[in-house]
């Protein structure tokens, strides 16, 4: 039989995905100054339901409302209230597709408008304009119970209707700055080898087994690499897949980089055109991770997705088709058109846009250029506020900013994430 886009997936559970396609996690910013529900992200999320996708896996959920990736986050601990989040699951799996939660906790990743003593596997601090304070080195007391936060958010997530969990290994968060040794300097039994390094994704992986028990999907993003000298890298990426294959996970999404090598949004420096057809080898370089799953497939017996980069529907069929991923991941261009997936399945519409400088994307996508595009940060971060925008816009039941421009987008982007932040801090002090 041939394998394709539309073709359903049993997962190791006994789940099963009514096609390949997933809508990747995105953080959406969307929770009120408690980390709780709001209308606008169970709009978003019904929205999203109807979208095509088999599966949507949400932006990041913190299991601590003491440290968040940023403002606005959802956060879901033991004694979070169930009613908003059974409104969102159920908004969310309203076309009868999975919505699987995201739970993360951001480590050294914590702003400081979040928390100006933020915790990490060693006190090593992220040094990107000045945003993100020294952390402190967790105490080895301090660890078990992080592991059950993600437990028994894990637990909530599923007593709410949510349909899975996906633990968030990658891009630099807490469980990634244990994996790898330029952030984990420790000496004790969580650093040194990489087993030592890998203990606390793999002691959450059994916990949140232990709690939701076997036929409830457990999935896991990990970095192929973190792109950084003496970092994690390519060949224990592959080990800690293997260890995570005898867990019996249900998907391992591969994914890469960190705040500092942001490969996870697709900056290769290199501007694309959609005039000019793109060969086969031009595809693959530009659907991030791709090569890193060939060795990942010879080397362990586990579902896989890559998400990024993947836009036309031959070349995800052809990859289907050769048994190189079971599930492709799609991200941006669900931002501004969140029913894209859908229409793609249908043949509607082929490709799927590009978001790399908003160049295929015709007129208005992105917005004239900003002033800061000769510098990355400001160019890859106004990018990523102009989708921000356009999540919000879905959100509010609107329809997109096509004349917003990169510059614009991260202004009022920043402007919302320190409101909401100052917003916060203020709520925290009162409760």
């Amino acid at each position: 039989m041939t394998i394709d886009i539309a073709s359903p997936f049993a997962l190791p559970c006994g789940a099963t995905l009514n096609n390949r396609l997933m809508k990747a996690a995105m953080t959406e910013g969307l929770a009120d100054v408690a980390g709780q529900v709001t209308e606008p992200l169970v709009t978003l999320y019904r929205r999203w339901s109807h979208g095509g996708a088999a599966i949507h896996v949400t932006g990041n959920v913190m299991v601590d409302r003491r440290y968040l990736e940023r403002p606005g986050n959802l956060v879901v601990e033991a004694d979070t209230p169930l009613a908003g989040l059974s409104r969102l699951a159920q908004a969310g799996t309203e076309a009868g597709n999975h919505l699987w939660m995201q739970i993360s906790h951001p480590g050294r990743q914590c702003s400081r408008i979040v928390n100006t003593r933020p915790v990490s596997a060693s006190d090593v601090q992220l040094k990107i304009l000045a945003n993100f304070a020294r952390p402190r080195a967790l105490t080895p007391d301090e660890i078990p119970p992080i592991i059950k936060r993600y437990a028994a958010t894990a637990a909530k997530a599923q007593e709410a209707g949510f349909t899975g969990v996906q633990i968030h290994g990658a891009h630099g968060y807490l469980i990634s700055q244990f994996l790898s040794p330029v952030t984990n300097r420790r000496t004790d039994e969580w650093g040194g080898s990489l087993e030592s390094r890998a203990r606390l994704l793999l002691e959450i992986v059994r916990a949140t087994r232990a709690v939701v028990g076997p036929s409830f999907p457990i999935a896991v993003k990990l970095n192929s690499a973190d792109f950084q000298r003496g970092g994690f890298s390519p060949d224990d990426s592959y080990r800690v897949a293997q260890w995570l294959a005898q867990e019996k996970i249900d998907l391992l999404e591969i994914s890469g980089g960190t705040y500092e090598q942001p490969r996870l949004v697709g900056r290769s420096g290199a501007a694309k055109t959609a005039e000019v057809p793109k060969a086969a080898s031009t595809q693959r370089r530009e659907a991030y991770f791709l090569d890193y799953t060939k060795k990942m497939r010879d080397t362990v017996d586990i579902p896989l997705a890559v998400t990024g980069g993947f836009r036309s529907r031959d070349f995800m069929n052809e990859v289907l088709a050769n048994g190189e991923l079971d599930v492709i991941g799609v991200a941006r261009p669900l931002c501004a058109e969140p029913d894209i997936l859908a229409r793609f399945l249908r043949g509607e519409i082929d490709p799927l846009p590009s978001d790399e400088r908003g160049q295929s994307l015709g007129p208005g996508w992105l917005g004239p250029a900003s002033p800061f595009d000769t510098i990355r940060a400001f160019n890859t971060q106004g990018a990523v506020a102009w989708f921000y925008r356009q999540m919000i816009e879905i959100a509010h039941d609107r329809t997109r900013l096509a004349g917003l421009s990169t510059f614009g987008a991260l202004w009022r982007h920043l402007y919302d994430e320190y409101r909401l932040g100052f917003a916060r801090r203020r709520y925290l002090r009162q409760h």
